[in-house]
């Protein structure tokens, strides 16, 4: 899940500054389950923008705003938005331009995605993953020392670790305490610099 938080009020207000008729979209997906961009706080961020006398022309919250075909069938078509001077997107940037690809408007973003994480419970969030197109999780017992170790190391801990937890930040468990608590034997497989030809260059890709 792509985790998010909504920037702060005044930004989202300055981007909006000369736009007075505005559509929000909101997404159902990870935006509603970080309560940055779901229902109700799409129905939130319409009282607000109407206190500072903005027109709002409409709302819509998309299941999936980073697909296409989602765009097309549901919100591109709308009378409403050829009366609006922008659309406030409360989505991730990958929704946003997505948005922006299909629907020549103006476009404020009105979150700040963070990273590609797990939930604990609603607030408390977690980085394990970090789309590298690589992945090597089978050499660790399904725990990610790339993007779960502070300094990306692969091939054993930094020694800065105390009781478990990384020097970077206490309160966090090190993935290389974890690793070999999982293991139970000496981790002795050694991992070359990373081949960073596998990765893929931005841009369109094909998954076959």
């Amino acid at each position: 899940m792509i985790i998010s938080e909504q920037k702060p009020r005044e930004e989202i207000l300055g981007m909006l500054r000369g736009k007075g008729r505005v559509f929000i979209v909101g997404c159902a997906a990870c935006a509603t389950k970080c309560r940055t961009g779901g229902e109700d706080e799409v129905k939130e961020m319409k009282r607000e923008l109407k206190k500072e006398g903005k027109k709002i022309t409409g709302t819509m919250v998309l299941d999936t705003p980073c697909d296409e075909r989602m765009v097309k069938r549901d919100l591109s078509h709308l009378p409403s938005l050829k009366d609006s001077d922008s659309l406030l997107v409360m989505a991730c940037g990958v929704g946003v331009q997505t948005i922006g690809k299909l629907i020549a408007r103006p476009l404020v973003p009105a979150l700040n995605p963070l990273f590609v994480g797990t939930t604990e419970r609603i607030g408390r969030y977690y980085e394990y993953c970090s789309l590298c197109g690589d992945c090597l999780l089978d050499g660790f017992e399904g725990l990610c020392p790339l993007t779960r170790c502070a300094k990306g190391l692969l091939n054993g801990p930094c020694g800065g670790g105390v009781d478990g937890k990384c020097e970077i930040d206490d309160e966090l468990d090190c993935v290389w305490a974890l690793i070999h608590e999982k293991t139970k034997n000496p981790f002795k497989t050694y991992y070359e610099p990373r081949d960073y030809k596998k990765i893929l260059m931005p841009g369109k890709r094909v998954v076959r």
